[in-house]
This record gives structure tokens, C-alpha cells and sequence, in this order.
């Protein structure tokens, strides 16, 4: 707690290498708009409070702290006389959003402090440093809309990648389906016609019954059909163009690969030669091979249009599309949906493996934008074990650590060298050539976790190992408001 404010002293501020070079005016002015204040050991400002106050440390020991998740993590600690604190960036004004202090201070022992409110802080900094002042805005301002507008530019380059990769992935279906659909209208016009030949010919109606039930039968059957392995294929196409060719046939070896496709055996054929006589039976198995061939291709339309609904759901997913920002969220469908977007990038030669956690709770959580953290450490798990000829192991996994969601990015890459460990998530920093990378994805990603979800994102790696987890917490207070930070 503070006590009585107490006059200050000019020859103790002067000693203070903040203010070593103000005159006697300066000083004195100091003096006469500020404050000294005592605090027992406890907090002296918490994060968020309305930043009122700089203070500058005469005697003691300060600790710089912020909230993360439910912990406070340290940011410093320091008892060098003239080191400071608070509303520091207040000659800024308004444009500053320094309304609240970022993070929080408290003392170990008892301390003494020089505190000046921040308005007059602000007002002798315009008024005794006005180049200063604007070098500082300069700085201040410049840095960050360069970041944001590079922040920008990486997303829209990330968005360009995915776009690519979805438009490859769902050229793939769509193509196919535009096939089977060309190919299903040459076998129904085939198959009206080999229908019209059956009826003007020598058939009696109850043949037509069973052949008609024969069709049925044989249309449920190749929804049920079990994939065969190549071998037991080849010996049921061997079988079903031996009895073609037996029974008359001609061009039973073409025939014999879609009854085979479709489930069908000579048992089938067996029925059907039983139903009609020799000199119809010809007739009755193509008009049957269309059936089983129009079937077959709409089965194919169908995997195809399924796997173009699935890429568009997984494209709504991950974009969050006509989805609340901040909602509860099952972070295995995020996880997925960005490998499915991905899946392009990642490649033939990485192995992705899934280590989940189905009894993982839903957590409160930006979707939108840990689809964001998934991407940027996917990319650089990928980018990482490109070194490595472009082949490993991609491992994603999900568990619950204590009261947080753990999530963690495994590769067989290189591995982060010790030396640079501490700095990849500082903006700007990467190891990647000129031009290939913006040093703001893991920064990006670090704000995203900590600052916007309080949760925190750390990296453990050796040459073979790498791992980036992730831990969210399962429950949250009411939802932060969108910041430039996030």
C-alpha cells in the first residue's frame, strides 16, 4: 500500500541517469508537479487500471508482471535507482492507446517511487523534447503500421497459397464428376436403346418381370459391393469371362471387369441365365451391364460431388464463414479443416498422423483465427522438414493438460538451433532467405495465444523432434475486444 505522498527532493533527482541531464528549471519543475510515494511490498498498479501515473524507482526492488490464462507470468524484475514504469508512452496521446496500463508492477520490500501523474508527463515531454517527441511518434507509429501492413501481406499471401491448393483440390472431383456424367449419358442412351430392342423382341411378360427384378437386384448389389484386393479381381474377371465365353458371349473379357466392379459373380450370371432363354440370354446380360455401369458412375458422382461439399464445408470452417468470432469450438474440427486446406502444400512426401484426444472438451475461442496459429505452425513444420529432402512425419496431437487444451505440432525436421530458441517468436525475426518469409508468423501466432486467448505457445526441439505446443484454457471470462495486437 502507498502512504502519504512526500515532497521531493531535486538534488535526489538529479542523481537519476533518467533526468541527469534536466536544468535547475526542469528539475524544479519535476519537483513542484510530481510526487514521492512509499509502498510496503504488494501491487502497485494492475493491468488494465486507467494508466494515471509514470513512476521512476528512487530505492527498492520493482517487478513487471502480466496475466496470462490464470497465472501472472514475470516480465522483469530490477533495483536499479531510475528505471520506470507505467504511463510511459502518454506523450503520445490519445493515438497511443496507453488509457490502461499493460501489464502490472509490484515491490518485494519496501520502496520509494517519484510518480507523475501522466498528463503532466505528457505535457513536459511536449514541452521540453518536442523533436524528441515526434522521432518517438515516428518510431512508435511507423513500426507498427509496418507491421501491420506486412502482417497483412503475409495473410493475403497465405490466403493466395490456400486458394491455389483448394482450387487443385476440388479441381480433382469436379473433373471426375464432369467424366461419370458424360459417361452416365452414353450408358443411359444405351441402355433405352438395348430396353427398346428387349421389348420388340421374343420375350414373354414373366421373363420381363424377372429380368426387371433381376435389374433391382443387381442395383443393390452394387451398392453393397466389397472392395477386392488386385489378385481375387483378376481371378473373379478370369472366372466371368470363361463363362461368358462359354454361354456364347462375345467380348466377354470386356464385360467381365464392370460385373466384377459392381460385386457380381457367376452365381449372379447363373440367376440371369436361368430367367431367359440361350437366344435372349445375350441380350439380357448387356442390357444388365448397363445397368451396373450407370450405377457405378453415379456412385461416382456422388464420391465426387461428396468431396466437393466437403472441401467447400472444410473451406467455411476454416475461413469461419458466417460464424460468430468468439463461440465454443470443438478444436478437432479446426485442426482438421486446416489440414484439408492444406493438404496441397503438405504434400505426397509428409505423413500426417493424428493423435487426438476425443474426450477433449469444447473451449471458448477466436476460430477463425487459431486456424491461423494451425496454418503458420503446419507451414513451418512442413517449410522445416523441406530441409530434409521433403519427407517426415507431420504428428498433430490433442490432450488435456490439467485445466488447458493441449495442442502440439510434431516434425522430424532439423530441429530449432538452441541459439536462436528464445527469438522466433519476436517480430521480424526468421530464418528463412530474403523474400520467402516475413518473420511474423509466429509472432502473429504467440499474440493470437497469449495476448488474445491467455493461453500460451512454447517450443521444445532436438534434430529429429521438434514440437510447438499450444495450450488454450477450457473456460474464459467474458471475450476480449478485437485488438491490432490480435
Amino acid at each position: 500500500m502507498s502512504g502519504q505522498p512526500k515532497p521531493c527532493d531535486v538534488a535526489e533527482l538529479s542523481t537519476l541517469f533518467l533526468f541527469e541531464k534536466l536544468d535547475a528549471d526542469q528539475l524544479e519543475r519535476l519537483c513542484r508537479e510530481g510526487r514521492v510515494e512509499e509502498f510496503e511490498p504488494g501491487p502497485v498498479y494492475t493491468e488494465g487500471e486507467p494508466a494515471t501515473c509514470f513512476y521512476v524507482l528512487l530505492e527498492g526492488t520493482v517487478v513487471l508482471y502480466r496475466r496470462v490464462g490464470a497465472d501472472d507470468v514475470e516480465i522483469t524484475r530490477s533495483s536499479q535507482r531510475g528505471v520506470y514504469a507505467g504511463a510511459f508512452q502518454a506523450y503520445l496521446g490519445d493515438r497511443a492507446k496507453a488509457a490502461s496500463y499493460n501489464g502490472s508492477m509490484r515491490v518485494t520490500e519496501p520502496s520509494r517511487f517519484f510518480v507523475l501523474p501522466a498528463d503532466t508527463f505528457a505535457a513536459v515531454m511536449r514541452d521540453w523534447f518536442p523533436m524528441a517527441v515526434h522521432l518517438l511518434e515516428g518510431l512508435f507509429f511507423g513500426t507498427k503500421n509496418t507491421q501491420q501492413a506486412i502482417n497483412q501481406r503475409e495473410r493475403l499471401l497465405a490466403l493466395g497459397s490456400l486458394s491455389a491448393g483448394l482450387t487443385h483440390e476440388l479441381n480433382n472431383p469436379a473433373a471426375a464428376a464432369v467424366r461419370a456424367t458424360s459417361a452416365l449419358r452414353e450408358r443411359v442412351a444405351g441402355m433405352r436403346h438395348k430396353l427398346g430392342a428387349i421389348a420388340a423382341g421374343p420375350y414373354r411378360r414373366a421373363t420381363l418381370e424377372t429380368l426387371v427384378e433381376l435389374q433391382e437386384r443387381t442395383a443393390e448389389q452394387v451398392a453393397k459391393a466389397v472392395p477386392l484386393s488386385p489378385l481375387e479381381a483378376s481371378d473373379r474377371e478370369d472366372a466371368l469371362a470363361d463363362w461368358l465365353d462359354d454361354h456364347g458371349i462375345a467380348g466377354g473379357w470386356q464385360l467381365a471387369p464392370t460385373f466384377v466392379q459392381g460385386g457380381l459373380d457367376t452365381d449372379w450370371l447363373d440367376q440371369v441365365a436361368a430367367a431367359v432363354d440361350d437366344q435372349t440370354l445375350e441380350g439380357a446380360i448387356r442390357w444388365l451391364n448397363y445397368t451396373v455401369e450407370t450405377e457405378l458412375l453415379m456412385n461416382e458422382i456422388e464420391d465426387s460431388t461428396t468431396r466437393v461439399s466437403t472441401l467447400v464445408g472444410a473451406a467455411k470452417q476454416y475461413s469461419q464463414l458466417d460464424r460468430a468470432p468468439y463461440q465454443v469450438v470443438d478444436v478437432h474440427e479446426l485442426l482438421d479443416s486446416t489440414l484439408l486446406m492444406l493438404s496441397g502444400k503438405i504434400g505426397s512426401g509428409t505423413r500426417v498422423v493424428k493423435e487426438y484426444d476425443r474426450t477433449l472438451p469444447r473451449i471458448p475461442a477466436y476460430p477463425g483465427e487459431l486456424n491461423q496459429v494451425w496454418t503458420n505452425l503446419i507451414d513451418n513444420a512442413v517449410a522445416a522438414m523441406k530441409e530434409n529432402g521433403g519427407e517426415g512425419t507431420l504428428t498433430v496431437r490433442t490432450a488435456l493438460d490439467r485445466d488447458q487444451a493441449l495442442v502440439e505440432f510434431r516434425d522430424t525436421g532439423p530441429g530449432v538451433p538452441a541459439e536462436i530458441r528464445g527469438r522466433i517468436f519476436d517480430p521480424f525475426f526468421t530464418t528463412k532467405p530474403v523474400g520467402e518469409g516475413t518473420g511474423l508468423g509466429l509472432d502473429i501466432s504467440w499474440r493470437i495465444v497469449v495476448n488474445k486467448h491467455h493461453g500460451s505457445l512454447e517450443v521444445q526441439s532436438v534434430p529429429g523432434d521438434t514440437r510447438f505446443q499450444v495450450r488454450l484454457p477450457l473456460t474464459a471470462a467474458e471475450p476480449d475486444t478485437p485488438s491490432e495486437e490480435s
